[in-house]
């Protein structure tokens, strides 16, 4: 028993002794910083730090410049000999960043000084300050990103004028975005569970080299939790839960998450369950977006019922779940795999904006809801480093997701009930390369997407139960996409970095239609076409408070199933058909950066940029075989199809503004203004549908050892009736009526105090008092009005 309890202690011993671990902290508080990032250039090496404040050293032996660095603490550059004497490493506060360390530039680890692009990180720690109820939420909280919504269950980004399916959503580097993003609000992002995530990065204007169609607007890349292995041979247990309830919506969430680090192997499991009400707007603000009845089915009758409080927007409430299980194994210094496992469901929710419709001041549905909302990813990660040959890293990332989406719509005293359902199963492959050479860094890797689709349609009867088959919403159909990139980061001098890089992009769309519903004169309709993307940027160091960086980029956007299939959706008299014929939309963009720090004491952020969208996907009419017309449904229909047949343009300007008033007294905010034109049916000019009126965030903050407080002003601009856009006009029942009754969108401001305690080592309180003025606004395009008090 002695001989084997020595034994243990010596292998534990040994590990300790070839582990070198450090430990870094803060230096007013003495507590343990957790994501600090080491970085050396030689030999290269990158570690980051536990949940402990602990990091293992080895691989920066020999190094004479180990870089240390959190964002709002100062960089220090230290030896590999005085990291190793001195043990623990002790941090300065500054609130104030010149750069931070990104990933979603290149999919590799960089410094944000040295990309021309601009990057935004949101943190875990930030994330719990918040509090987001959802995904959406959390990208909000940036005071970059606007989101709108249709439904409480919904959160639809808009950066840079754009949104839907032309920006990119990645989750620990898979791409999530489907054949059958629409151009319509999407809301798939709150299938994701802010507690369990890490990190997260928003990377704004084209991104079309590094993650291929759709990533016109910007890249939203999610980081969730990742297995902490020990990093002292001992096996450790550590987690988190989290107990939350708001009152706007009687908001009721748990989650669990625990990791388990052993000295090869790590394990994290997560657990997040949320329960929302219905949601009770502000007091003061436009009468039109009271709700004074809602609709009930009693006894097979849709019965008006009076809304007890016209406040309450019935129905909005929904349930959500999400587990994850993740496992590490760390087979060596230059092997690294890593599995998870995610799971995401929703209840059926409310599609609000659809239940404000309203012919002859009387509900136009029934029932107008999304099915339950599933979506399900298996990834597998190998990461693989090397001091020789073509690559210094590799990184494969073989991925299967699964998405089952449905609408599910009735008219009011109508027993006939739509069931549309949809699933897409998704296949993915990433090979990822990363090289220096000399003053070059290269970057380079392959991709392999494929996207099953099937797509069902039923019809029942409320009454009888009676079902039949219905027109699918889609075809049944395969989509993929295979792709080569290449990126150099060139160290022209000093202060001086140059990145160019380019991409091919192949797509290739199968589609099968069922004529049994739809008499046209074709089965199947096939698309093979490709695309080529370039960037071509600059980063100018002027000096350690001054950086200067331009770039220029094309992107791109593929047809998917959605453009050239959904051929179900017709107007009164028209039709609309597939066109194989589609080609991918092009954007060309130009931005320029400017960021300076004023000693310890303030930072300035500014960002300009125009963007140019070709060949946009566009309804427009068509000729079938040669004819305007055909007989459809009985009756002569004029035919229409997708079509590369318009122009949008998008310019703006992001700034950012930080001051430290004090040690523990910060003042920073965020303000965005984007205009964009887009062209009609009729070759006239509209404002863009997804350009939001300027918004923005202001900030102050306090801390002081183990408190922080945050008092916020939330705010956005309007759009008159005349600035509207063309589509957004028709849309009645989401604006409020100005004197001549049209709608318009007013503009808005809230204030919002927040306030964070640490009551001891393991335990913390958060407490908000949100839109403390009790207004009643909706947010630009939104169905639901947000949330009151």
């Amino acid at each position: 028993m002695n001989k084997a309890l020595l034994s243990g202690w010596l292998v534990v011993l040994c590990l300790a002794t070839h582990a070198q671990i450090i430990t870094i902290v803060d230096q007013e508080t003495n507590t343990p910083l957790e994501a600090v990032v080491l970085m050396s250039q030689s030999p290269e090496g990158f570690a980051v730090t536990n949940q402990n404040g602990s990091v293992d050293i080895s691989e920066f032996k020999d190094a004479l410049q180990v870089q240390i660095r959190i964002l709002n603490y100062k960089t220090q550059i230290m030896s590999y000999d005085d990291l190793k004497a001195q043990g623990t490493i002790m941090l300065t506060s500054t609130g104030i960043a010149l750069d931070e360390l990104v990933v979603s530039a290149t999919k590799w680890n960089q410094v944000s000084s040295e990309i021309p692009q601009k990057v935004t990180t949101i943190n875990a720690k930030n994330v719990a300050f918040q509090s987001p109820q959802t995904a959406a939420d959390l990208l909000a909280t940036s005071g970059k990103v606007f989101i709108q919504k249709s439904q409480q269950g919904g959160g639809s980004p808009m950066i840079r004028g754009f949104a839907t399916n032309r920006l990119l959503y990645t989750i620990d580097g898979v791409r999530m975005n489907t054949a059958i993003f629409r151009s319509g609000n999407i809301q798939n992002v709150i299938s994701l569970d802010p507690i369990a995530i890490e990190r997260t990065e928003v990377f704004f204007g084209p991104g079309s080299v590094i993650y291929g169609s759709d990533a016109i607007g910007g890249v939203m890349s999610f980081q969730t939790l990742t297995p902490i292995l020990s990093i002292d041979g001992i096996s450790t247990i550590s987690g988190h839960a989290v107990t939350r309830y708001a009152s706007a919506n009687n908001e009721q969430t748990g989650h669990i998450d625990v990791n388990i680090g052993l000295n090869k192997w790590a394990f994290v499991s997560s657990f997040t369950r949320t329960d929302y009400d219905d949601l009770r707007m502000g007091s003061h603000g436009p009468k039109e977006y009271l709700r004074p009845f809602y609709v009930k089915r009693i006894d097979g009758v849709d019965e008006i019922m009076d809304n007890e409080d016209p406040r309450v927007q019935r129905p909005s409430g929904y349930t959500q779940f999400n587990v994850m299980q993740k496992v590490r194994f760390k087979a060596s210094d230059k092997w690294d795999f890593q599995y998870g496992f995610h799971y995401s469901e929703t209840s059926p929710y409310s599609r609000y904006d659809r239940h404000i419709r309203y012919i002859n001041d009387l509900p136009q549905y029934g029932q107008w809801s999304y099915g339950p909302q599933v979506w399900m990813m298996n990834n597998l990660n190998i990461t693989h480093s090397r001091k020789s040959g073509p690559f210094d890293q590799l990184t494969i990332r073989l991925a299967q997701q699964r998405f089952e989406e449905s609408r599910i719509s009735r008219n009011i005293d109508d027993p006939n009930r739509e069931i549309r359902e949809e699933l897409v199963d998704a296949y993915s492959t990433n090979i990822d390369f990363t090289k220096k050479l000399s003053k070059h860094h290269l970057y380079y890797g392959l991709e392999l997407v494929r996207n099953e689709v099937t797509s069902t349609g039923t019809d029942e009867n409320v009454d009888t139960g009676e079902q039949m088959p219905g027109p699918s919403r889609y075809p049944q159909a395969n989509w993929s996409s295979y792709a080569f990139y290449l990126t150099d980061h060139i160290s022209i001098s000093e202060p001086l970095t140059l990145s160019a890089g380019m991409r091919y992009n192949q797509f290739v769309l199968d589609a099968r239609f069922d004529n049994t519903f739809y008499p046209f004169p074709f089965e199947k309709a096939n698309m093979n076409t490709g695309a080529l993307t370039g960037s071509l940027g600059l980063v100018y160091r002027l000096s350690e408070s001054w950086i200067l960086s331009t770039n220029l980029a094309t992107a791109m956007r593929a047809p998917n199933v959605d453009d050239m299939g959904k051929v179900f959706d017709s107007e009164q008299g028209s039709v609309v058909v597939p066109n194989p014929d589609l080609k991918p939309e092009k954007a060309y963009n130009i931005d320029f950066s400017a960021a300076h720090v004023f000693g310890d004491a303030a930072k300035l952020d500014v960002s300009v940029y125009y963007t140019m969208l070709e060949d946009a996907m566009v309804r427009r009419d068509f000729q079938l075989n040669g004819e305007t017309e055909i007989i459809y449904d009985g009756e002569l229909s004029n035919v229409q199809a997708i079509q590369n047949a318009a122009r949008a343009t998008v310019y703006g300007l992001q700034a950012g503004i930080e001051i430290r008033l004090s040690s523990h007294l910060r003042l920073s905010s965020d303000v965005n203004i984007q205009k964009g034109e887009e062209e009609t049916d009729d070759g006239t000019q509209s404002p863009s549908r997804h350009a939001p009126p300027w918004f923005g965030v202001t900030r102050i903050r306090y801390t002081f050892k183990n408190f922080q407080a945050e008092l916020n002003a939330q705010y956005s601009g309007g759009v008159s009736f005349k600035n509207m856009p063309i589509e957004e006009q028709g849309k009645t029942e989401i604006y409020a009526v100005n004197k001549n009754g049209n709608p318009y969108s007013p503009s808005w401001f809230t204030l919002n105090l927040k306030g964070q305690y640490a009551v001891t080592k393991f335990l913390t309180m958060n407490a908000g008092l949100e839109n403390i003025t009790d207004l009643r606004y909706r947010p630009y395009s939104s169905g639901i009005v947000a949330a009151g008090r």
